[in-house]
């Protein structure tokens, strides 16, 4: 009988965070259907475009600025666990391998440049940081992994984080809004700074 409610239990405790999770992704959801139609949500708004109650609401999200910061991260990370490297990844020459990872990224970032600004424009009022993962610099470690095996590790590193202020917003916050490149010529630019990084090595 004991062995009984254990499963019950155990069925139920996976029912309830299933249903967690279910309920915090309606709201961030919501959140992010109301920031693409240009407002700020609260969060009871969120609440009620999911037909989630307000106090169940409150109870995942104290404050309207972290709800909306959530619901761009997700929806971000979702861009980034998308975006398949296999081609470029594939290139024997390593100069050339790298600048097809440096324009995938760019890409995938210039195709969701709303999503990023949006998010930008979140955190920066606040003063806040960017809660951005390190995926960039996994891709960009195993597209030059040959080099790693020759060159001393703290240039390898220094290499790396170069590479990297090209695979992020911040690349199109400079090249577009600054230097006023539209999109081909972004592409042409990254590329031809990755090869210069390169050709340092």
């Amino acid at each position: 009988m004991s062995h009984k409610r254990c499963e019950l239990s155990g069925q139920e405790s996976f029912e309830r965070v299933a249903q967690k999770r279910r309920t915090r992704h309606a709201l961030l959801v919501a959140a992010r259907e109301l920031l693409a139609e240009g407002q700020q949500p609260t969060v009871p708004e969120a609440a009620d475009r999911a037909g989630i109650s307000r106090a169940t609401a409150y109870r995942y999200f104290s404050e309207a600025s972290g709800m909306a910061e959530e619901a761009i991260l997700d929806a971000i990370a979702l861009e980034f666990e998308q975006l398949d490297l296999t081609a470029a990844m594939a290139k024997a020459d390593l100069g050339e391998r790298v600048a097809d990872v440096v324009s995938a990224i760019l890409a995938m970032v210039l195709k969701n440049e709303g999503l990023f600004r949006t998010y930008i424009g979140l955190v920066v009022p606040q003063g806040g940081k960017a809660k951005r993962g390190a995926r960039r610099i996994g891709w960009l470690s195993t597209a030059l992994a040959p080099l790693a095996e020759t060159m001393p590790a703290a240039d390898f590193t220094r290499l790396i984080h170069g590479l990297a202020l090209l695979t992020g917003f911040e690349t199109i916050i400079v090249l577009k809004d600054v230097c006023g490149l539209d999109a081909p010529d972004i592409d042409k630019t990254a590329r031809w700074i990755a090869a210069s990084l390169l050709a340092t090595t």
